[in-house]
C-alpha cells in the first residue's frame, strides 16, 4: 500500500504543475539563500579584514577581498553538496500545503478545502525541520565512522523516520489538528516508518534528491486519508 501511495504521488508529479511550481520555487529560493550567504562572506571579509593584512613572517598581503571573492566560488559548490538538499527540504516545507491540496483535490474531492496553516507556524515548523535534520545527521556521521559498511542503512532508517514524521505531520495536522497528528502519528509509527524510509532512499542520489520533499508530501497526503478511515 506504501509503494502504491508513492507511485500515485509520482504519477501526479509528472502531470500536475502544482507540484512542479513547489519544486522550482524551493530549488530557486534555496540557490538564492547560498548565493546570498556566499556573498555575506565576501563582503564580511572585506568589512572587518579590509584590502590587505599584515602577516607575522610574511608582511602585508594585499587584494585579500578579491582573494575572498574567488574562495567564496568554491565555497558555493561545496555548500551546495552538503546543505543544498536539507535546505531545499525546510524552504520547500513552506509551500507543500499546496502539494497536499493538489493531491485532495485529484484524489479526495469530498473531503474540501482543509484549514489553512498559519504562516507562522509553517515557518516554525520548517525551522525546527531543517535543526533536526541537520544535528541528527551530524552526530550520525560519528556513528559512521565506527559502522561503515551498515551506514547507508542507518542514514536511511535516521532520515525515514525524520521524513515520515515531518510529511505526516504535515498531511494530518492540516485535516485533524496538530494533537490528533501526533496521536496518529505514534499509531501508526512502523507505516510511518516505513513510507518514510522509501522516501530517503532517493536522497542518496543526485537531483532526484531535490524533488523528495513534495514526492513525500503527496505520498503522506495519501498516506494520511487512508489510516484515517481506519482510524
Amino acid at each position: 500500500m506504501i509503494l502504491a501511495d508513492f507511485l500515485r504521488a509520482l504519477s501526479q508529479f509528472g502531470s500536475d504543475a502544482r507540484f512542479r511550481r513547489v519544486l522550482w520555487r524551493g530549488i530557486g529560493l534555496t540557490l538564492a539563500l547560498l548565493v546570498a550567504a556566499c556573498v555575506l562572506l565576501v563582503w564580511g571579509v572585506g568589512l572587518f579584514v579590509g584590502d590587505a593584512v599584515t602577516l607575522p613572517w610574511i608582511g602585508t598581503v594585499t587584494w585579500v577581498d578579491n582573494a575572498a571573492g574567488i574562495a567564496a566560488i568554491p565555497l558555493m559548490l561545496l555548500l551546495s553538496v552538503f546543505l543544498m538538499v536539507p535546505v531545499a527540504s525546510a524552504i520547500t516545507s513552506l509551500f507543500l500545503e499546496d502539494v497536499a491540496q493538489a493531491v485532495e483535490d485529484r484524489h479526495y474531492p469530498a473531503a474540501g478545502r482543509a484549514d489553512a496553516v498559519p504562516p507562522g507556524d509553517q515557518v516554525m515548523d520548517s525551522l525546527g525541520f531543517f535543526a533536526t535534520l541537520i544535528a541528527a545527521n551530524a552526530l550520525a556521521l560519528v556513528l559512521y565512522l565506527f559502522v561503515a559498511p551498515l551506514a547507508p542503512f542507518i542514514f536511511w532508517g535516521l532520515n525515514g523516520f525524520l521524513l515520515g514524521r515531518e510529511y505526516f505531520t504535515l498531511a494530518a495536522m492540516r485535516r485533524v489538528g496538530r494533537a490528533q497528528a501526533k496521536t496518529l502519528r505514534k499509531r501508526h509509527v512502523l507505516t510511518i516508518w516505513a513510507a518514510g524510509v522509501l522516501m530517503a532512499v532517493p536522497l542518496t542520489i543526485p537531483v532526484i534528491n531535490l524533488a523528495v520533499p513534495v514526492l513525500g508530501a503527496a505520498t503522506f497526503t495519501h498516506l494520511f486519508h487512508r489510516v484515517a478511515r481506519r482510524a
